[in-house]
């Protein structure tokens, strides 16, 4: 049975890494003290080793510990052992390509399919949907292909931002370009706002946090979802 967390951020303003999630990630992962953590998105281009301390000092709040996965010898062995697995935020490319180039993709779907518990924020998230063309990030590299893990049968869009009427900005909106994607594309896709998470437990799709969520699906008018809704039955 599928358990994932996934979160549109890892943090929100004025407060310290994961914070916010600390409460709901110390039962989430009440079953395990280790967790295996996937740096390869690198925000702001943090080297692996400064962005596995700050997910292990994080961590350490809740008594968990943390190893991070480019200090296992056999990253697939790794991944095959883990009770437990974060894929943190950064850029979606990089994190895609470096799954390919990697040949974890795969087998990181495997063993969330059959019960590894599994946190993502940010581009983590991203790349749980069908692919990963709904990413805001840019595209520094090129992966081999957008398909991602396709666990949940959509796409998200993590940090998604409501249009500011007061704003002089003339750039296109997330909702704009997420309906470009729909000229192309059929997959319905997921907007969460900052501090909201959908939690997964089998088959069941549930919203989280503080905010709605906003659901666009091919020539449909978007639809606020309010948090503790599922998600299953609207797809």
């Amino acid at each position: 049975m599928q358990k994932l967390i996934i979160a549109s951020t890892s943090s929100l303003h004025g407060s310290s890494y994961l914070e916010y999630l600390l409460p709901e990630l110390e039962k989430f992962f009440g079953h395990t003290e280790e967790i295996l953590f996937l740096p390869y998105a690198r925000p702001s281009g943090i080297s692996y080793e400064a962005y596995t301390m700050k997910v292990r000092e994080a961590l350490s709040k809740i008594g968990k510990l943390v190893l991070g996965i480019h200090e296992c010898n056999d990253p697939v062995r790794a991944i095959r052992q883990a009770k437990a697995i974060f894929v943190g935020g950064g850029n979606t490319f990089l994190l895609v390509k470096t799954l390919y180039d990697l040949q974890l993709l795969d087998v990181l779907k495997e063993v969330v399919q059959h019960g590894t518990a599994y946190l993502g924020t940010s581009a983590g998230s991203n790349i749980l949907g069908m692919s990963m063309q709904t990413t805001n990030d840019m595209p520094i590299v090129y992966p081999p292909s957008f398909d991602t893990l396709g666990l949940i049968p959509f796409n998200i869009n993590p940090h998604y931002l409501d249009p500011d009427v007061n704003s002089s900005h003339q750039g296109e909106t997330r909702e704009t370009r997420i309906k470009e994607f729909h000229v192309w594309n059929d997959i319905p896709v997921i907007g969460l706002r900052e501090g909201s998470w959908l939690e997964v437990q089998g088959r069941q799709i549930v919203l989280k946090g503080e905010l709605s969520a906003r659901l666009f699906r091919k020539d449909k008018t978007p639809v606020e979802i309010e948090t503790g809704n599922h998600f299953e039955v609207l797809i």
